[in-house]
């Protein structure tokens, strides 16, 4: 009886594990949306492999959705394949999770080149590219910058140097030129303001992170246990 109360608790855990691992799956699903949504203009700027960042942050959370689903149903069940299959998915999703943060560590500093690089090609385009001009206007507005590093880099612009103009996106007041000498003119760069708020909400993404790989571990740990109660043939419901 001692090992059939233990195992039917082994059960529960998972089956209660997988309900939490679902809502984390929720939850990256809603931080790959915001992501997108609040950085929607800086990635149409950059380089394919960026803007494809929070498109991989929420694959991983529809992923995670399933495989938490598919966990529920092995545990109620009390089917081993199902359960064994749930275990493989989860250890390979953390491997996985652990692989892309030591890549994003390895990496940090060429995100900045590759949106610098992006920017820069973007406002070399600005007013050939009707979508790229939309854009820029858009990521300058929101984010109250110009240019890449500062607003001087638009004099390196040929039809902006001539007259000593910015896009009008660069002005905080509504209109149809921005004049460098203009006092509402944003100074700082769009590259700067994206940096920061990178860093003000990296503690969040950071912290769901740690709280998934958390819940990750101990589902391998209470499915192993499940797997092993079920194999060896004991009465668990």
């Amino acid at each position: 009886m001692a090992v059939e109360g233990g195992m039917k608790c082994v059960k529960f855990l998972v089956f209660i594990f997988n309900f939490i691992f679902w809502v984390c799956g929720v939850a990256l699903i809603a931080i790959g949306i915001y992501a997108q949504t609040a950085l929607d203009k800086a990635l149409a700027v950059s380089s394919s492999s960026a803007s494809s960042t929070p498109i991989a942050i929420l694959v991983l959370g529809i992923i995670i959705f399933f495989i938490s689903f598919f966990g529920c149903c092995g545990a109620w069940k009390e089917s081993y394949c199902m359960v064994t299959t749930f275990a493989v998915l989860l250890s390979i999703i953390f491997l996985v999770e652990i692989a892309a943060a030591i890549a994003g560590y390895v990496f940090k500093d060429k995100v900045r080149s590759v949106l610098e690089e992006g920017l820069w090609d973007a406002m070399r385009k600005y007013g050939e590219d009707k979508p790229l001009t939309e854009a820029v206007d858009e990521l300058q507005r929101d984010f109250g910058c110009c240019g890449a590093n500062n607003y001087t880099d638009w004099s390196t612009i040929e039809r902006f140097r001539v007259n000593n103009t910015v896009p009008w996106s660069c002005c905080r007041i509504n209109t149809t030129s921005c004049s460098t000498f203009s006092a509402t003119i944003y100074e700082k760069g769009c590259l700067q303001s994206i940096e920061a708020w990178m860093k003000k909400n990296i503690l969040i993404v950071a912290a769901v992170a740690l709280g998934i790989a958390f819940f990750e571990i101990l589902g391998i740990i209470f499915a192993c246990c499940l797997m092993k109660g079920i194999r060896s043939g004991y009465e668990v419901m």
